[in-house]
């Protein structure tokens, strides 16, 4: 019922107040089309803000058509507020940033020449051919300023109908940019997990072309499939599943989706997590993912995390038990939240209701903190330097390892020992 409620709050005020009508907004639109003959449009928004304006969704990006080229928008921002970056002026598109917005103009195009990887275009004002080199149909949905739609591929429609569509003949569209396979991947996740057979052949086919893409334009998209609420949906779908292997074959385990289906809604399910479930077995699978792909490093530190702990999870029976203090001090409660979601998903042999007796301990868990610090140290006589800190080290070590306990004389103790 609540949902319902925030959906139809959602709805209103979509309605009473469209983004488009924000000031910002209004004013770049009004000023691109100065100058510009009565009879013409100069700009429209397009792609992903009209399409989730009308899906009643969140607007992050704001991306809109012109068929004015980057020096003409420079020369009509040149004495406003409104500052203009050069984010890809080979490719017809600059940025408008704003105090609010960052708008992304990207100047009307249509495809000469296209090898799977790069397209050759040539600038125009006709809105028409710049739709038809879009991938999908809901892609080439534009908007004016005024919130009227223009629609020549029937976005509108499969929208509606969430089916997502290439514009045109699939096998050609897939051939023009092979990294549109991997987008059709996301939007079917994000709509419905379905796929036509005509689509699904053409896609098989051109499999190969793949290899073509850069690693850095496939990870990017990969992490954005990943990145989606519905991923957990995928194994809904056999043919969009299918492709979802045949494209990332190092993802072994989408079976323990299923698993983690059943739990998920305990803890957040994020990136690091679902990496984790799809990739790391005894054979370290996604070691071979890392090398693959070379994601950031903050991506590759915890999935090794990950790793070594399930490796100490199944060698120690009392990682979860009679060291549950210990590891949480050492690793934090998200870490092992995660970890328990993690191991019920890989390990069959966990049964739910020991996966939430472990969450549960987890956190009750009341976090201790070292009781002694570098002052400390100083006011027994300690100088600053090297030597403090590592003596800090130790006694932290047998501080952990004494259940959190350890005597003023054994501190003195240690003190005297590193002192010498």
């Amino acid at each position: 019922m609540f949902n319902l409620n925030l959906n139809f709050l959602k709805n209103i005020k979509n309605l009473i107040f469209p983004f488009y009508r924000n000031k910002d907004l209004k004013f770049i639109f009004k000023k691109l089309q100065d100058g510009t003959l009565d009879n013409k449009i100069a700009a429209r928004f397009v792609g992903g803000c009209v399409r989730k304006y009308l899906s009643n969704e969140k607007i992050d990006d704001i991306d809109v058509a012109t068929i004015l080229t980057t020096d003409q928008i420079k020369e009509k921002f040149k004495d406003t507020n409104f500052k203009v970056i050069d984010t890809g002026v080979k490719h017809g598109t600059v940025t408008i940033v704003s105090e609010n917005y960052k708008v992304e103009l990207t100047t009307l195009r249509k495809d000469v020449e296209t090898d799977g990887r790069h397209a050759k275009v040539e600038y125009t004002d006709d809105w028409k051919k710049d739709s038809e080199r879009r991938d999908f149909t809901i892609n080439a949905i534009y908007m004016d300023i005024n919130g009227k739609l223009f629609d020549p591929q029937m976005g509108t429609v499969d929208l509606k109908n969430r089916n997502i569509k290439f514009i045109g003949d699939p096998q050609k569209r897939i051939e023009e940019d092979y990294l549109r396979i991997i987008r059709f991947i996301r939007f079917k996740i994000m709509y419905d997990v379905s796929v036509e057979p005509t689509t699904s052949n053409a896609i098989k086919q051109n499999l190969d072309g793949i290899k073509k893409i850069s690693k850095e334009r496939i990870l990017i998209e990969l992490l954005k499939i990943l990145g989606l609420k519905t991923f957990l949906k995928i194994n809904k779908g056999g043919s969009l599943r299918e492709i979802f292997s045949m494209v990332f074959p190092e993802f072994l385990y989408l079976k323990r989706l299923e698993r983690l289906e059943k739990v998920y809604q305990y803890s957040e399910v994020n990136l690091d997590i679902l990496l984790a479930v799809l990739l790391i077995d005894e054979k370290d699978n996604h070691e071979y993912f890392i090398h693959k792909y070379n994601p950031p490093n903050k991506i590759k530190e915890i999935l090794r995390k990950f790793n070594k702990n399930l490796k100490e999870l199944k060698n120690d029976k009392k990682f979860f038990e009679k060291d549950l203090m210990k590891n949480v001090y050492s690793h934090g409660k998200n870490h092992l939240v995660a970890l328990n979601l993690i191991n019920f998903s890989i390990n069959s042999k966990v049964k739910s209701n020991d996966f939430s007796e472990t969450l549960n301990k987890i956190l009750k868990t009341t976090v201790p903190i070292f009781p002694i610090d570098g002052e400390t140290l100083k006011q027994k006589g300690m100088q600053e330097g090297q030597s403090l800190g590592s003596v800090l080290k130790t006694l932290e070590k047998e501080w952990i390892n004494n259940n959190f306990e350890i005597s003023n004389e054994r501190v003195d103790e240690i003190i005297k020992v590193n002192s010498n």
